[in-house]
């Protein structure tokens, strides 16, 4: 009995997850265009607020002891390094959708 209603259970979740994929395939067009749109609207100010808390944070470093302004400069360096990944995502996104996808994307709202 217990054996029916694991296999009950997983056809749902099939049958769910067949219905969701449908609904998603129909207008993936328009998501992945609304994907790139977001992409490029949210990518660069994030980026660009990473960049100016790397320098608070550095500068708020120097001014401490030898022990933060070591932490401070590693802190620095993972928001940079984060600010260009963001930058490098912006710039591969739209080919790399475009080559998923098989067509070019626009990235235009």
């Amino acid at each position: 009995m217990r054996k029916l209603g694991v296999v009950l259970i997983a056809l749902l979740a099939f049958a769910a997850v067949a219905s969701a994929a449908t609904s998603v395939l129909g207008n993936l067009p328009g998501a992945v265009d609304a994907l790139c749109v977001g992409i490029k609207g949210l990518l660069p100010v994030a980026a660009m607020l990473m960049i100016v808390i790397a320098g608070v944070i550095y500068a708020a470093g120097q001014m401490m002891g030898a022990e933060t302004r070591a932490r401070a400069n590693v802190w620095a360096t993972a928001a940079l390094t984060g600010a260009i990944i963001a930058i490098l995502i912006v710039v591969i996104a739209p080919p790399v959708l475009g080559l998923i996808y098989g067509t070019d994307i626009k990235c235009v709202t």
